[in-house]
């Protein structure tokens, strides 16, 4: 279990730690001499249940709110400490209102140097006490005396934190791992350590994992977690964990930062989230609100954008939280809002969707998912948003720190059925179908000369509108199915089909072989043909038109045109020239000589991928774009 202090300044909250665990947690020479706390101080101590509780000692000074903020992420229970002679202070108040808005619903209060206090002035701090926490999560939270210095009430002290200790709830360990940071520094003979609070998952010996927002790739040496050696360290615990890595240093990691499974680093800098902000606020928040955000150890320079009206002292509402540099964040975390000059607490709340966007965040279906995804629960957030947009699975299990088993079993849950990368319910499926069949049906009794209907246009005639991977996929489902059919580019109903009459099927029979032999990477053009076969250019142009309709052909340059099967056979031949190369890169030359024609007919042929987005092209340079390769078979 790990508790973190709270409290005015010169309460006495590294006193009782002190006297709980035999440790002075204030390690800086500075804190010595001057008495107070000034950065995190960490004690441990076994409380007599046989587990070692790890205690965060913070300072109460108001200046210090922000080092407050770095030790009160990821504590599972929080001592509010108030000096019996001083009663609650302001910063009693602040810290109160921080651990409420960062959903802490355990604690204990505890009346410090009651020694100086007679039993009326107990009673009376006690009332203070009570008319503070009565409405926020800490209402019910036991009050208990201690004196540092005569050791009243610290051996029942310890025995309610032990107990305390049996009934706290391991963390979810079965999942990626999540370690906010608050250290860094070097150690002699270890190198880089790293100290914080594991709030996710599990960590071991020789793991490889990624420091976040920056993206260093490290190694794990060595752990201590809650203060003793280990091989793993498990969510619920404080670890410093000794890093390796040619970029590793302790400049390059930063209080703030994030050691996490490397599938989990996708950092952000625009969020939804709920916002709750503080009565005592003086206005409204309103669009474009500068502020500083905290979560977990982290602090960073943000923009609030209510996502309806200003947010009112004393309520709530959706907001868009643009940062000034990416955080390595989970969906759930809990931030702070404090105002630029570091005076005063603004708010706080918590994540609903990391992937914000910048245009359109205030739309009926965008604010329907926000609010779908303020459920904790995996399985009820997936059916909710579900029930209004397809939902990208990579992204939901990452951004919440899920296992691909805990995915699964919130689909089952929450019914939903899988396309390529994304979920869908079982309505937006029928929906996406029905309306696949409907626009087929219509554009063929619109054009029934023509094979079928161009791929990306029926995409975006659907509702709802499925990413470009989602969308492969459902058209080979379906047309694996026999529901439609799949012609190069474009996509036809299984019962339309353009046909050739007689006298164009015989020219067509006269034109084909030379399309497909020997020379089919270099074909005769239109006129070649008219002059071979004593036939007007406009002829073999409209038969060669109408097998191009038919999907037989394809038109790669005015007058040329080349079987589909020979375009099939370019895009495979494209294939292993960008696998040749060492960055997938290559040049007209390079498919030049694989096709063995001129250079003029090779660059046709290549500005004709470029134009249906099978190929990118940079300057002279070219690379195949994976998401177009199948359109020609």
């Amino acid at each position: 279990m790990i508790v973190g202090t709270a409290g005015h300044i010169d309460h006495g909250k590294t006193a009782l730690v002190k006297a709980l665990t035999g440790t002075d947690a204030d390690r800086l020479a500075e804190e010595k001499a001057r008495g107070i706390t000034i950065d995190l101080g960490f004690a441990y101590a076994d409380l007599g249940g046989g587990q070692i509780t790890g205690f965060v000692d913070v300072p109460g000074h108001e200046r210090l709110i922000h080092t407050m903020l770095a030790g009160a992420g990821g504590i599972d229970m929080a001592l509010l400490v108030v000096a019996a002679d001083d009663g609650v202070m302001p910063q009693t108040r602040e810290h109160m209102a921080i651990l409420d808005l960062l959903g802490m619903r355990r604690g204990l209060v505890v009346v410090t140097k009651c020694d100086l206090a007679d039993q009326a002035r107990r009673d009376q701090v006690v009332d203070q006490i009570r008319d503070l926490t009565a409405t926020s999560g800490l209402q019910d939270a036991p009050v208990m005396m201690a004196s540092a210095v005569t050791g009243e009430g610290i051996a029942d002290l310890r025995n309610a934190l032990s107990q305390a200790e049996a009934e706290t709830i391991a963390r979810h360990a079965d999942g990626p791992l999540r370690m906010t940071v608050d250290r860094s520094f070097t150690m002699s003979g270890a190198g880089t350590v790293v100290t914080g609070t594991v709030i996710a998952g599990r960590v071991a010996i020789g793991d490889q994992v990624v420091v976040g927002p920056s993206g260093l790739a490290a190694r794990v040496r060595g752990i201590h977690a809650q203060s003793r050696v280990a091989t793993e360290g498990l969510a619920g615990q404080r670890c410093a964990l000794n890093l390796a890595g040619d970029q590793v240093s302790k400049e390059a990691i930063h209080r703030g930062d994030v050691v996490m499974a490397p599938a989990l680093h996708a950092p952000t800098m625009r969020i939804d989230a709920m916002l709750s902000v503080l009565p005592s606020e003086p206005a409204p928040i309103g669009t474009w609100f500068p502020a500083r955000l905290h979560s977990h150890a982290a602090e960073l320079g943000a923009r609030i954008v209510p996502l309806g009206d200003p947010i009112a002292p004393g309520t709530q509402g959706p907001v868009q939280i643009v940062l000034d540099r990416p955080i390595a964040a989970g969906i759930g975390d809990r931030f702070i809002l404090r105002d630029v000059s570091a005076v005063r607490t603004i708010g706080g709340g918590h994540f609903l969707d990391l992937r914000a966007p910048a245009r359109k965040r205030r739309t009926p279906e965008r604010l329907a998912l926000i609010d779908a995804a303020r459920h904790s629960d995996p399985a009820q957030a997936l059916q909710a948003m579900l029930a209004i947009a397809p939902v990208d699975l990579a992204v939901f299990t990452r951004d919440r720190g899920l296992t691909d088993a805990a995915t699964r079993m919130a689909l089952d849950r929450a019914q939903g059925q899988i396309i390529g990368p994304t979920a869908l319910s079982d309505d937006h499926l029928r929906s996406l179908r029905d309306g696949m069949q409907a626009q087929l049906a219509q554009f063929h009794d619109e054009n029934p000369d023509l094979s079928g209907l161009g791929r990306e246009r029926l995409r975006l005639s659907l509702t709802p509108r499925l990413s470009k991977d989602a969308y492969l996929a459902l058209l080979h489902l379906d047309a694996q199915a026999g529901r439609i059919v799949l012609d190069g580019a474009f996509v036809r109903l299984p019962g339309h089909e353009v046909r050739l009459t007689d006298q164009d099927q015989a020219l067509w029979n006269r034109i084909s072989p030379s399309l497909t032999g020997q020379i089919r990477f270099r074909p005769p053009r239109v006129r070649d043909f008219a002059t071979d076969f004593g036939v007007d250019e406009k002829e073999v142009r409209r038969v060669l038109k109408l097998t191009q309709k038919l999907g037989r052909t394809d038109q790669i340059a005015h007058d040329h045109f080349f079987a589909r099967s020979t375009t099939s056979e370019m895009v495979a031949i494209l294939r292993d020239v960008a696998t040749a190369s060492d960055d997938g890169w290559f040049t007209a030359a390079d498919f030049r000589d694989r096709v063995q024609n001129g250079r003029k007919v090779a660059i046709e042929i290549l500005d004709f991928f470029d134009r249906h987005g099978v190929t990118l092209r940079r300057g002279d340079m070219r690379r195949l774009n994976p998401h177009r390769l199948d359109q020609f078979g």
